[in-house]
Order: C-alpha cells, then structure tokens, then sequence
C-alpha cells in the first residue's frame, strides 16, 4: 500500500463530516420532485457531475490528492443518492481505496453525509458486516430517503 493510499483510507475515517459538508459541490439544475424510481445519470451529465464533485471534495479534503473516480454504483432519487466509486490520480497511475457514500442535495448542493464504515469501526459495529443492515439503518436515520438508491448485494 503506498503512502497516498493509507493516508486517503486513514482520512476517510477520521474527517467529521461538518468539516466536509461545508465545501460540497453545486448541484446542477436537477428536478427537485421527488422521483418514483431511482435512475443513474448519464455519463457526462450535469447530475452526475455534481455528485462526484461533492464526492471529490471529500477525497480532497481528507487527503490533499486530486482524483477522478471510475463509479461501479451511482443511483439518485429525488434528492438522495449513494454512490461506490474507485478513485484514482488524474493520470490513472495510482489507484486508492474504494469510496461510498450516502448525499443529499440540500439548498442546490450536493452534500456528502456519511460513507459505509471501514476498519477498526466495523471491528465494533456488526452492522458493517452487513451491508444490508447497514442501509437499513440509513434508512431510520433519514427516513426521507429511497432505499432503492442502494445496491443489492
């Protein structure tokens, strides 16, 4: 593991999402209905520009690296989406550990809220073991989101 891998895995699990929260990235114009189904925005849309942007912001604010992210998982519904993406330096020589997270569009922006716990967290949280658990309690933590913006495992 290089040293600009640990040290973004490191931050991941340390930055307080306040910290984070602060310097989210603009949403573009998205319809502010909530939709009945999740989608994914296109490749190279306005939407899915503004939530790897926010997702960025993280990556950078944890780990002073500038990244592009390959996503494996981006679904939005209305004004939720989870996103699973592997980022990696601009010119795609370094390659870091997987992000996810859960954002909501609040006042126009994009906001990272909380990623899936790694590490030592999960050691004392059963609820890591499982992802299934754990969006369930995404879920009753902010129980204005779709559950269908999550993966099936």
């Amino acid at each position: 593991m290089n040293t600009n891998h640990l040290a973004l895995v490191l931050l991941l699990s340390t930055v307080p999402v306040s910290a984070i929260a602060a310097q989210s990235a603009p949403l573009a114009k998205v319809g502010q209905a909530r939709a009945t189904q999740a989608h994914t925005p296109a490749k190279g849309s306005q939407e899915r520009k503004a939530i790897t942007n926010a997702l960025r912001v993280v990556a950078k604010t944890m780990s002073g690296l500038d990244v592009v992210f390959v996503v494996s998982h981006l679904k939005v519904n209305g004004n939720w989406a989870w996103v699973e993406a592997d980022p990696q330096s601009v010119d795609g020589t370094q390659h870091y550990e997987p992000m996810s997270g859960l954002l909501a569009s609040k006042n126009g922006r994009w906001v990272y809220l909380e990623g899936f716990p790694e590490g030592a967290i999960c050691e004392e949280d059963p609820d890591c073991a499982d992802s299934e658990r754990y969006f369930q309690k995404l879920g009753q933590k902010y129980p204005a989101l779709s559950p269908d913006i999550f993966p099936r495992r």
